[in-house]
């Protein structure tokens, strides 16, 4: 299953989903992130979160959302937007009309405080984590569209 979480900045929240999408999926997910808006770098905490879980952070970078409007770039079976603006966008449309769901989430990366912004981040990385396990745990994929889009509804709601 190919995911894509868009973000504007794909600084933050889109890059942490990006990696707990790739590592829970244990081989069954392949996720990107991108943004509209993108800042050109991973935000330093996102990188020092991941770094945190375990996660290699060397391949994480930041890019815009039309990377994946080309001819040659995979088909996405899910899109995710995570901040409220980028929902907000109008988005390209992506080859194979793939399921499409909305995970709010406050960004972490506006934070000054370095104790706060880092619990943010933590903050930031759990609520996703209980998303994407909640849709993993469904079983849902890309052989049903209806199934998934209502699998990432449902984590989404029973998650917040």
């Amino acid at each position: 299953m190919n995911v894509l979480i868009l973000c504007t900045g794909n600084s933050a929240r889109s890059i942490l989903g990006e990696a707990l999408f790739a590592a829970l999926g244990q081989g069954r997910v392949t996720a990107f992130s991108a943004g509209s808006n993108p800042k050109g770098q991973p935000h330093p905490q996102a990188l020092a979160t991941l770094a945190r879980h375990g996660h290699d952070t060397a391949r994480f970078r930041s890019k815009r959302w039309d990377a994946f409007e080309a001819p040659d770039a995979p088909v996405m079976d899910a899109v995710i937007t995570v901040c409220d603006s980028a929902a907000s966008e109008p988005c390209p449309v992506w080859p194979g009309a793939p399921s499409r769901a909305h995970w709010g989430l406050p960004d972490p990366a506006h934070i000054d405080d370095p104790d706060a912004c880092r619990a943010a981040f933590e903050a930031t990385y759990a609520a996703l984590e209980a998303r994407i396990r909640h849709v993993l745990a469904s079983g849902a994929g890309p052989d049903d569209p209806g199934a998934l889009s209502a699998a990432l509804k449902a984590a989404h709601e029973a998650c917040s």
